[in-house]
C-alpha cells in the first residue's frame, strides 16, 4: 500500500493536537478522517474502512481502550495505534492485550508518529500472490498468499503486528533471533523501550497457536536473549550459527 491512498482514521478529543497532526499527516499523503468524540466509532469504522486508526486513551464518555476492544471485536484489521499518557504506562499494556498494534506516548513527536504509521501500514498490506509458499509445522498451517493461520484445522484471527511477529519468525524457524532483530523487523528499529510490547505479542501468539501456551512447543524462548520457531521437524533446539 502507498502511503498516499492510505486513509487514517484520527479519534482525539484535542482539537489543537488533531490540527497538528492531521496538518502533518495530510502534508506527508494521508488521507485523515477526524473524531473527537468516541461514540459511533465502530459506524465510522464501518463506513469510512480506514487502513489505520489512530486512537487516544484519555477520551470522554466512552474510553479509548472500550473503542480498542470494539474494533477488535469485530475484526483484527485495520492496525491501531494507541496514543497514551506517558506516565499510564497501565493502560497502554492493556491497550495492546485488547488488541492494539503499537503504542506511542504523549507528547507526540512527529517523525517517530510517522515511522510507527508506516511500519503499522506495512504489516497490514498482504503478501502478493505468489511471492510465498504455504507451510506446514506442526498443528499450525500458514498461508502467506491468502495471509491466514489455522491451529488444528481451525482458523485463527492475528492482528497485524502479530502476523508480521509470526511471519518472521517462520521465515527464520530453527533458528535463534534475539529480541533486538525482532524489534527491528517487526517495529523497525532496535529500541529497548518496545521491549515489553515484545513480550506481550509473545504471550499473544503463544495463546492463539499453542495447546498450551505455558509449555510451548513451537514458539521457544532462550531467556535473556530472544525467540526461535520450531522447524518442520519440530526441532526445539535453535541454530545460533
Amino acid at each position: 500500500m502507498s502511503r498516499g491512498n492510505a486513509r487514517i482514521l484520527m479519534i482525539n478529543h484535542e482539537r489543537g493536537v488533531v490540527r497538528t497532526v492531521r496538518r502533518e499527516l495530510v502534508a506527508n499523503g494521508y488521507d485523515v478522517f477526524t473524531m473527537f468524540k468516541s461514540e459511533q466509532a465502530l459506524e465510522v469504522v464501518a463506513r469510512y474502512r480506514p487502513d489505520l486508526v489512530l486512537l487516544d486513551l484519555d477520551l470522554p464518555g466512552m474510553s479509548g481502550l472500550e473503542v480498542c476492544a470494539l474494533i477488535r471485536a469485530q475484526s483484527n484489521l485495520p492496525p491501531i495505534i494507541v496514543i497514551s499518557a506517558g506516565e499510564k504506562e497501565s493502560a497502554r499494556l492493556q491497550a495492546l492485550d485488547l488488541g492494539a498494534d503499537d503504542s506511542i506516548s504523549k507528547p507526540l513527536h512527529m517523525p517517530e508518529l510517522l515511522a510507527r504509521i508506516r511500519v503499522a501500514l506495512r504489516h497490514a498490506v498482504a503478501v502478493p500472490v505468489g511471492t510465498t509458499a504455504r507451510i506446514t509445522i506442526g498443528p499450525l498451517r500458514v498461508d502467506f498468499e491468502r495471509r491466514r493461520v489455522w491451529v488444528r484445522e481451525q482458523e485463527v484471527r492475528l492482528t497485524p503486528t502479530e502476523y508480521a511477529l509470526l511471519k518472521v519468525l517462520i521465515t527464520a524457524r530453527g533458528q535463534l533471533l534475539t529480541s533486538q532483530m525482532l524489534l527491528a523487523q517487526v517495529w523497525g528499529a532496535a529500541d529497548e523501550k518496545h521491549l515489553h510490547s515484545l513480550h506481550v505479542y509473545i504471550g499473544h501468539l503463544r495463546r492463539k497457536i499453542e495447546q498450551n501456551p505455558k509449555q510451548p512447543h513451537l514458539l521457544h524462548t532462550l531467556h535473556g536473549v530472544g525467540y526461535w520457531f520450531a522447524d518442520e521437524q519440530g526441532h526445539a533446539r535453535p541454530l545460533t550459527g
